[in-house]
């Protein structure tokens, strides 16, 4: 079964923040996605996040005929993470520096999904959402060992601290998932300047109203969706910067 792929994205620096960190990456060519927020201090985080998204695609079209797909997007953002990595042993003042990633490559009729950090994959088919990926956070870890629940969560004074970052270490471990796709599924990729502030009940309420079919969305839908998305993130508080990219399978 061929099919089309069909795309949006943006960011925004959001209502609180001097600069946005954000970055994000639509490789139509080969169907790859990706969203990155970078933190780090003197522009750290822009600079990595800048890079993820200058160098993932490049080492997609480099390498595709060599590895397989799911094996060619984890490969990539270990390529990433030492060229970030390397950057900051050169330059002192960005030592630290580093960026989550969140990412999706559509082969054939899968689609493989990557992520390091807190940035999110959400898949949104037949009225329900799924998060596809897992958080690298202090705030994950003790909601796996049963510390709290959700709702503990939010309160908690180290929810913003990753436990896994793109570009802080030499070595990385990238969480890999391959999904078997649907015709009208469609998936979200985002910053926790989204996902924070946008409750996932939301998040697919608001597809819903713009997107009640699938089937029918064009490439205005899809820009005026993602759009909605953020809007509602900065009415919410905008405390962060807001990344969003919508792929739909049609």
């Amino acid at each position: 079964m061929e099919l089309a792929i069909i795309a949006s994205g943006a960011t925004d620096i959001g209502q609180k923040r001097k600069s946005n960190q954000d970055s994000i990456c639509l490789y139509a060519k080969r169907h790859f996605f990706v969203v990155a927020d970078g933190m780090g201090g003197h522009n750290g985080g822009d600079i990595a996040s800048q890079m993820s998204v200058k160098l993932l695609p490049d080492f997609i079209e480099n390498n595709v005929d060599t590895l397989r797909a799911k094996d060619l997007l984890k490969e990539s953002i270990i390529h990433v993470n030492q060229s970030i990595y390397d950057h900051s042993l050169q330059h002192e003042e960005l030592k630290g520096m580093g960026t989550t990633i969140s990412a999706i490559y559509f082969d054939g009729p899968n689609v493989n999904i990557a992520n390091v950090g807190d940035s999110r994959t959400y898949l949104i088919s037949k009225n329900k959402i799924y998060q596809l990926t897992r958080d690298h956070s202090l705030v994950q870890e003790k909601l796996t060992m049963g510390l709290y629940d959700r709702e503990g969560a939010k309160a908690d004074p180290q929810k913003n601290v990753l436990i896994r970052t793109v570009g802080y270490e030499p070595e990385l471990i990238v969480d890999v998932y391959q999904y078997k796709v649907a015709r009208n599924d469609l998936f979200l990729i985002c910053s926790d300047g989204l996902h924070g502030k946008v409750s996932d009940e939301d998040i697919l309420h608001l597809v819903n109203k713009h997107i009640p079919e699938p089937a029918l969305a064009d490439q205005s839908t899809l820009d005026q969706t993602v759009q909605a998305l953020i809007d509602q993130a900065n009415e919410n508080g905008g405390q962060d910067n807001i990344s969003a990219i919508i792929a739909l399978a049609k």
